[in-house]
């Protein structure tokens, strides 16, 4: 992690201070990822008259103020960090890095610290200990962090209230899997740059891709890859561990490539805390997530022991012991004394002193340097020259190299400032969009570096145009690098095609245009020649199975439209009716149903005898494919029908489901036979869409108006019909079908089976008693009380006499009408007139059901 910006940014006061008298009530909100500690941070803030929230990362300072401008205005709402500094006049709220943040509190409202823990961190704690010290609101003063913080709070900040969080959603561990088995919108966090690309590379080849954030992108390239992810576009993200912070995705599962990292000086494993953060990313709010680890390469797994698990699942971890201190304010007469404060050790035993941090470590470095030892004459000088040494390592090469570059910029800041024209071209140099992913991180990280130049109060000429040339240069850089990731790690073909298994054809944007290339939501998967598919020739060898299966899958659409086109062209505009297709007024073929909707073929007029027998069968074939498309609101019935021919349906969903097909989606429940199907087989009912009611079961989606029209226009269903299918309708004499008689008026069965399922309810939850039904629903849809009447009766509700009227001098409202439920009895004879020993013949048996349903 690099810091934000110098430590000399603002005033300095003493190295360690007691609170001080007056300041305001201090807070510290410890718990665990995914509790909305940051959310009651930003709340308490706005609350104030003024404050500042201090941060681990740029890019959450950068979403926060975002956030806050939106709601106090951009006048009043100031960013500052290394890299970027927008601070109007009179800002009164301030989002900033933790090494931007006013270390005394500036006498602000409010002041908080976000992730505190990272006081114990080896590179930056010491910074974060000065803040959770030092920085104090007038207030109010909120510290938030992990709950391995409390044994610190209490030590050192024992005036502190402490509040626990619990984390709102639940974290559980999945078990290893291998990568082509981790689910859609997953993180798949590695250690190494090289483990980033090897799992991406694979992701793309298998899974269409994934967005890649890692920790040396910039804050604008980073959000371009988590937008990919959180639009959908992908549906996976890698990442190293710079995931777990300032990060929120909308990601169920985490999945670890690795539990060991090089941490700068030795590779180890991840601690159960650094596990825990990274882990914590997946089942944001009250979405549960799971995390796991990926097998290895050799097939053993990546595995978590018994005691990370519980640790991560149940948020309990090891307190911390001591956090890191270095001398915040180190005096400045001369090299020695600077160098001996830095290095000071203090006393407080809950505090250690930092490792030798990269600033220190080019400090001592130049001040071997005769050169640069002879310039540093006075208190002043050496203060200038430690601001110059603490100039952050963006290109992460090492306190030698940076030494280096900090020692070329040491005598224009010793006596003055950098000049314009040489900030300007150094700047140009690196504003250059050519070259690959790791050149393009590399000029971003060398831009930030002047960035945080020219935000320096008197470190370079023109120092407002130097800051828009870097942010310029950066942005251009940004979405060059967005581009070169997009391209090498994301196939659009391969993500839209994997998204779709599993998809409803008709639900997908597949199209075919006029020179015969199909697409699927925009991405070209082969043409058609004739009736043929034909997958793309620049298809890869991986990818050619994906697309022949896409085809296969929407080959039906594809047909048909291909069938359309070619029967506008020839034939005109043609239409189903009375069991033909008709061409205006003439009959241009008849449609035989064989034994039912998948069976349906067509027989040519006699007129088209004349023809050619290719040309025949050309335009049987043609119009073949124009039918299939028509079908397709019959979808439901035909899935009911292959069911019913199908032996793992059993005997008995068997025998329902073909009188189901009999009555096209509509059977009387006492019909049905249901005494003879086991419980366990109506979960194949409800997967094929059946309902199973309290008078009729029926397959819903055939109840709409296209499947109606077409079953009639088919001459399958000779019934009369209602073409609009409303819930409600006036009856003159038998109900259409699709409806169940209700007194005067008839109701479309799906709606009158929601109304005896609230009866139903009702009725459960009165036990023996007599009970009221409610019928606002059925008030609501039209159905007058003497219709909602008469069809409780029928499904065997009774009404109780009526309430005895209130005398003539009582007022209030009437007593509710109770009901009693009375089971229907079915004679004998009308129960077994479709036994599945009776074999009834089809004709008898439709008038039975035409009888009963309407």
């Amino acid at each position: 992690m690099q810091p934000g910006i110098g430590l000399a940014t603002f005033p300095i006061v003493t190295a360690r201070l007691p609170s001080r008298t007056g300041a305001g009530e201090i807070k510290a909100v410890l718990g665990p990822t995914n509790t909305g500690k940051t959310h009651l941070a930003i709340e308490r803030l706005c609350a104030h008259s003024s404050g500042a929230i201090g941060f681990p990362l740029r890019l959450l300072a950068r979403e926060v103020y975002d956030r806050v401008r939106a709601i106090k205005g951009d006048a009043h709402v100031a960013l500052i960090t290394g890299e970027e500094r927008i601070e109007p006049p009179g800002a009164r709220w301030l989002l900033c890095t933790a090494e931007a943040m006013p270390r005394d509190g500036a006498d602000l409202a409010f002041v908080a610290l976000d992730e505190a823990q990272l006081s114990a961190d080896p590179e930056r704690g010491h910074i974060f200990t000065d803040r959770l010290l030092h920085a104090r609101g007038r207030e109010e003063t909120m510290l938030l962090g992990s709950a391995t913080l409390e044994p610190m709070i209490k030590a050192l900040v024992p005036e502190a209230e402490i509040v626990s969080r619990p984390r709102f959603s639940t974290l559980s561990h999945a078990g290893s899997c291998k990568l082509s088995r981790v689910p859609p919108r997953s993180a798949i966090v590695a250690f190494s740059v090289e483990q980033v690309y090897a799992v991406a590379e694979m992701l793309r080849r298998h899974r269409g891709g994934a967005a890649v954030v890692m920790g040396a992108l910039s804050p604008e390239t980073r959000n371009r890859q988590v937008d990919m992810f959180q639009s959908g576009e992908v549906d996976y993200i890698v990442a190293t561990d710079a995931i777990g912070m300032g990060l929120n995705l909308d990601v169920s599962h985490v999945a670890f490539a690795s539990l060991s990292k090089f941490d700068g000086s030795r590779r180890r494993r991840l601690t159960p805390p650094e596990m825990a953060q990274i882990a914590g990313r997946a089942g944001r709010h009250q979405k549960d997530g799971t995390f796991g680890a990926l097998s290895g390469s050799n097939g053993q797994p990546v595995a978590f022991s018994a005691d990370e698990v519980f640790a991560i699942e149940e948020h309990k971890f090891a307190p911390l012991t001591h956090l890191m201190w270095r001398e915040a304010e180190p005096r400045t007469d001369n090299l020695a004394t600077l160098i001996a404060d830095l290095e000071e050790r203090p006393d407080d035993p809950v505090l250690a002193a930092a490792p030798e941090a990269i600033d220190l470590a080019v400090l001592r470095h130049l001040a071997n340097e005769p050169d640069i030892a002879a310039t540093l004459t006075s208190p002043g000088y050496v203060a200038r020259f430690w601001d110059a040494c603490s100039l952050p390592d963006f290109r992460q090469q090492g306190a030698q190299t940076h030494a280096r570059f900090v020692a070329r910029l040491w005598p224009d800041l010793r006596d003055g400032c950098i000049a314009g024209n040489f900030a300007a071209a150094r700047i140009a140099e690196l504003d250059n969009v050519q070259g690959d992913i790791d050149t393009l991180q590399g000029r971003i990280a060398a831009i930030r570096t002047w960035s945080y130049i020219a935000q320096r109060p008197d470190w370079v000429e023109a120092k407002d145009e130097m800051a828009a040339r870097a942010r310029s240069a950066e942005a251009r850089l940004s979405d060059a690098l967005h581009a070169r990731l997009t391209e090498r790690f994301v196939n659009r073909r391969t993500s839209v095609l994997m998204k779709s298994v599993g998809k409803a054809p008709h639900l997908l944007n597949v199209v075919l245009d006029e020179t015969g290339i199909v697409t699927v939501e925009g991405e070209a998967i082969g043409h058609l020649d004739g009736f043929h598919f034909v997958v793309d020739a620049k298809a890869s060898h991986t990818d050619r199975k994906l697309l022949l299966a896409a085809a296969e899958r929407h080959m039906p659409q594809l047909l048909a439209q291909k069938a359309d086109q070619l029967v506008a062209s020839e034939l005109g505009s043609l239409r189903i009716e009375k069991g033909r297709v008709m061409r205006g007024d003439d009959e241009v073929a008849r449609i035989l149903h064989g034994r039912g909707v998948t069976e349906i073929r067509l027989e040519l007029d006699s007129a088209f005898a004349a023809l050619a027998p290719l040309r025949q069968q050309a335009l049987q074939e043609t119009l073949t494919h124009w039918l299939r498309g028509k079908l397709g609101p019959l979808h439901p019935l035909y899935k009911l029908e292959t069911a019913s021919r199908d032996p793992a349906s059993g005997s008995e969903v068997r025998a329902l489901l073909l009188k189901l097909v009999e009555g096209h989606g509509v059977i009387p429940r006492h019909l049905a036979g249901l005494e003879h199907l086991p419980r366990e087989k109506r979960k194949l009912l409800h997967r094929l869409g059946v309902t199973i009611g309290a008078l009729d079961i029926f397959a819903t989606a055939l109840l709409k108006p296209a499947p109606r029209q077409l079953l009639h226009d088919l001459q399958l269903d000779p019934r009369p019909i209602n073409p609009t299918m409303q819930p409600v309708i006036a009856r003159k004499g038998k109900a259409p079908t699709g409806y169940r008689q209700a007194g005067k008026q008839a109701i479309r069965i799906d709606m009158a089976e929601r109304i005896l399922r609230n009866a139903h309810d009702s009725r459960s939850q009165a036990g023996k008693a007599p009970f009221v039904i409610d019928l606002a629903l059925a008030t609501s849809v039209g159905l007058t009380p003497g219709s909602a009447n008469a069809l409780l009766r029928d499904a065997g509700f009774v009404p109780r006499p009526p309430p005895t009227p209130l005398p003539d001098a009582a007022f209030g409202p009437p007593a509710p009408q109770l009901w009693r439920w009375k089971p229907r009895r079915i004679p004998p004879a009308q129960r077994n007139r479709h036994s599945p020993t009776a074999r009834p013949n089809p004709a008898s048996a439709f008038a039975a059901l035409a009888d009963l349903i309407g």
